[in-house]
């Protein structure tokens, strides 16, 4: 079946064909009742799905060829091999496996080498596969990161099906362009690691919970099993649980609803609703065990010396889970990450600890200014709209206590830690289409379009991304750091760049990642080992190392004159001194 089949079957799905009962009393079709399209507007609306999501494969698969690894990723890669090679849960437990499982599968295909029982740590694993086994890393990061940039654009689907349900083809078209041209879920989706997969599992959830309004028996397991995916693959989707639970209980209320029953009637269907929950629950807790069964069906799994005891309530939960132990111990060590001190830079300002408004602040900078106001106006049309409130618990409670929770939390690196609110803010800015505004069709048209030209002028550099207002992603170094800029990814490009402009210079590096730079043909000291009056050349600096810059590096800084930068991640200086 060829892609306008597939994608023209997509959108009979999700927007009829239905009973006609009527229109509302706003002259639309009521909300889950819409007309069945015409076979023109289907066509036209898959080829422009097509489009937008090619366009977004392009923009993927553009990044992932041309970065090298970030610092994250290394470590998944590595713990992937491990799973497929030895079925061993050691490396990496901090985070469930099912996303290290997905990466896996692009690395069958690599053909990557890996000696076994290696003893160090998670890190030295990374490196160890990459750079000292003989493999290409250019090759195996590309082919380890193909299953999620896949995923990203089937996730993409479902946000044009959810926003379509809702608002009809033009809204659903308007929520797949503000997902495919967003910078931030481009720029994670392009790289082998955890964040848009478990936010992509989580919004199919939700998606499958709207559908169980009709047929609750169907679409809860389905959206049970997503619900595991998403926390089999990180633990930071375990919030959600609850408010999915109480969203099933909704959805069965609604589908069994009798017209005219009463408080009686609500009370009927109440508790076999609880039962749908509870039920969507142990699927979803059959997939997490599923995740850890696939890796090592016999679950051999010692405590890491490294675990750290976790009291108080969040020990009891930990205790109570009926999850996996390793998955129990993965907990305990994210509850020991929000113990220790971290960095934070915002604006210019160093600090230490965490600001509770410090991911709203980053997502005012890295998000498109278009988007920004098409996620507003969409989150006040689910409201005000009858015909769109209905959905708004579905769209916007999920993501509004994820949000919460994020903000909470110790560790400001970066706004991959909301990295939902691009596909559920999506969803939500298909209402502006369902507005009785005069002009507000070409006004939903006129901010795609803008979001659109913002998103590509920054191609193919999406990571370093900013919003005009803020200067753009040469600037965003200057506002934000560490993986909202600079992550370790343009060790290929730099050396790219010493090569055609600067080949016969003596060059210095600070480099904040976890590439090694002699694999790419860079070998530069680091100018913090050696007495300040020998260095002199060129002086290389990742933007995070810059905006932390203190002692011997802060010197050599302020007596060096910017020339150059790559990739809107790393600033060549020339020492004059």
């Amino acid at each position: 079946m060829h892609v306008a089949g597939v994608l023209g079957r997509v959108t009979r799905v999700a927007v009829g064909p239905v009973a006609r009962a009527g229109e509302s009393r706003h002259g639309g079709p009521r909300l889950g009742e819409p007309r069945r399209p015409r076979r023109r507007t289907v066509v036209a609306v898959a080829v422009v799905v097509a489009v937008l999501l090619a366009q977004m494969a392009v923009a993927m698969v553009t990044a992932a060829v041309e970065q090298t690894p970030t610092i994250d990723e290394p470590v998944y890669v590595g713990a992937a091999k491990t799973y497929l090679q030895e079925h061993s849960l050691r490396f990496n437990p901090e985070h469930p496996p099912l996303g290290k499982l997905l990466i896996a599968t692009g690395l069958l295909f690599a053909h990557a080498r890996l000696a076994p029982g290696f003893a160090g740590d998670q890190g030295a694993l990374g490196r160890r596969l990459l750079y000292e086994s003989g493999n290409d890393p250019w090759q195996v990061m590309l082919w380890a990161r193909l299953p999620v940039i896949v995923l990203t654009l089937l996730f993409g689907l479902v946000v044009f099906a959810f926003a379509t349900e809702l608002a009809g083809p033009v809204g659903g078209v308007a929520a797949l362009a503000l997902y495919a041209f967003s910078p931030d879920v481009i720029a994670h989706g392009s790289l082998a690691t955890l964040d848009v997969p478990m936010a992509g599992f989580l919004l199919t959830s939700v998606w499958l919970l709207w559908r169980a309004r009709r047929r609750p028996l169907r679409h809860l397991p389905l959206a049970g099993a997503a619900l595991g995916a998403a926390v089999a693959t990180k633990m930071s989707a375990l919030p959600a649980v609850p408010v999915l639970m109480l969203l099933a209980v909704l959805s069965y209320a609604y589908a069994r609803r009798t017209p005219g029953a009463g408080r009686r009637g609500t009370v009927r269907t109440l508790a076999p609703g609880v039962a749908g929950a509870v039920g969507m629950v142990l699927v979803a807790l059959a997939v997490v065990w599923a995740a850890y069964l696939a890796v090592d069906p016999r679950l051999r799994w010692s405590t890491p010396g490294q675990v750290p005891a976790v009291q108080g309530l969040r020990g009891l939960a930990v205790d109570l889970l009926p999850v996996p132990e390793p998955f129990r111990d993965g907990m305990r060590i994210q509850f020991g990450f929000e113990n220790q001190p971290w960095r934070g830079f915002l604006f210019g300002h160093r600090y230490h600890g965490s600001l509770w408004y410090y991911l709203p602040a980053a997502l005012l900078v890295k998000t498109p200014l278009g988007m920004l106001a098409l996620w507003a106006v969409g989150a006040v049309a689910m409201v005000a709209v009858p015909r769109m409130r209905p959905a708004a618990p579905y769209v916007l409670l999920p993501a509004a206590v994820l949000l919460a929770v994020a903000m909470n939390g110790a560790r400001d690196l970066g706004v991959r830690y909301a990295l939902f609110l691009p596909m559920f803010l999506a969803v939500a800015a298909a209402g502006v289409v369902t507005l009785r505004w005069r002009g507000a069709l070409g006004v939903t048209a006129a901010l795609v379009v803008c979001v659109a030209v913002s998103s590509l002028r920054t191609y193919p550099y999406y990571l370093p991304y900013a919003n005009e207002a803020f200067g753009g992603p040469a600037r965003t170094h200057l506002r934000l750091h560490d993986s909202n800029v600079d992550w370790g990814q343009d060790l290929g490009r730099l050396a790219d760049r010493l090569r055609e402009r600067y080949r016969h210079e003596r060059v210095w590096l600070v480099y904040k990642g976890s590439g090694v730079p002699s694999a790419y043909g860079i070998h530069a000291p680091d100018p913090r080992r050696v007495p300040p009056g020998r260095v002199h050349g060129l002086l290389v600096v990742s933007d995070s190392s810059v905006a932390w810059a203190r002692g011997r590096l802060a010197a050599l800084i302020e007596h060096s004159r910017p020339v150059d930068e790559v990739g809107h991640s790393l600033t060549v200086y020339r020492r004059f001194q």
